[in-house]
């Protein structure tokens, strides 16, 4: 859905609330020209308890750590971004939503270094729904592995979420898309599976759970270490260090991608070849139902995860 569709009107820019149409920033922001800015993206959930954020507190701790490879400062305290957020949810009377903060390299000068640029933080949020689609929730998705390779920590830090690099995952995402398919898979550099464009990925094999871990140039997703919590709470053995070439995506049992976006969402087929049943499969399903009364609030479990935006 356009923004133009949605009923969203205000955005929070370092310390102000303003009109969405008055968010502006000038051509010549060092952001806008060498993608030096960090982001987070975050879900606020419509539960039995009024809208809640979820791991709003992890998202925070990422967004800092991603500054600091970038000697990118934050020039807002976590309470402050957090009282923004919150007093930004309730103006716009939004009952679930999705929360974007971004830290950027502001306008004052345009050489590759920043060092003269002030730093800018603004928040903005607006409905959102299944990322691929609600039909991908219950019957999964078809995706191809991306030709392009996922740049590796040697080269640009994979674990912080930066603008720039998300170019990569635009253009495996664009050629997936242009194919026929809904989403890619990447690989890393060594040939291995890193991620989606914007999800991690799971493998499901008889019975034991498989993600790729961090030195496979993944970012170390919010929603990947819910799942895996999950997993094991549920019993299931979680390898959460795993080294996953191409061809065991074809032989899985079950894949399914984890993200803020994406939720979780199953993998029907890979390439065209068609994995398990070439349906959600049951431990994918089980762990899908297990994250949706957790993120709804159908369970009391895990209520530190959430920020409400009303006083409980």
């Amino acid at each position: 859905m356009a923004f133009a569709d949605m009923d969203v009107d205000t955005i929070w820019m370092d310390g102000d609330f303003v009109d969405w149409e008055d968010a502006q920033v000038h051509v010549l922001t060092h952001a806008l020209h060498y993608g030096t800015g960090v982001f987070e993206g975050v879900r606020c959930y419509d539960t039995e308890k009024g809208p809640a954020i979820f791991r709003w507190e992890e998202h925070l701790d990422r967004l800092y750590d991603s500054g600091k490879p970038y000697n990118l400062e934050i020039d807002h305290t976590r309470e402050e971004l957090t009282e923004a957020t919150l007093e930004l949810i309730r103006r716009q009377d939004l009952e679930s939503c999705y929360i974007r903060p971004l830290v950027y390299f502001g306008y004052n000068s345009l050489g590759v270094s920043p060092k003269e640029c002030p730093t800018k933080t603004m928040i903005a949020c607006w409905p959102w729904g299944a990322y691929l689609g609600d039909d991908a929730l219950e019957n999964g998705v078809d995706v191809m592995v991306s030709s392009w390779r996922k740049h590796a920590s040697s080269q640009i830090p994979t674990n912080a979420k930066a603008t720039g690099p998300y170019i990569n995952s635009l253009l495996a995402g664009e050629e997936a898309r242009s194919n026929g398919y809904m989403e890619a898979i990447v690989l890393n550099k060594e040939g291995n599976v890193a991620e989606g464009p914007g999800e991690n990925i799971f493998l499901v094999k008889d019975g034991t759970l498989h993600t790729p871990g961090l030195a496979q140039s993944i970012l170390d997703g919010i929603t990947r270490k819910t799942v895996i919590e999950l997993a094991e709470e549920r019993g299931y053995e979680v390898n959460d260090e795993a080294v996953i070439s191409r061809s065991e995506l074809y032989t899985a049992d079950e894949l399914f991608f984890t993200g803020t976006a994406a939720e979780v969402t199953p993998i029907k087929t890979v390439d065209d070849n068609e994995i398990g049943e070439g349906t959600r499969g049951p431990i994918t399903e089980e762990l899908q139902s297990a994250f949706f009364d957790l993120v709804e609030r159908r369970t009391d479990d895990h209520d530190e995860w959430f920020t409400y935006v009303d006083e409980q």
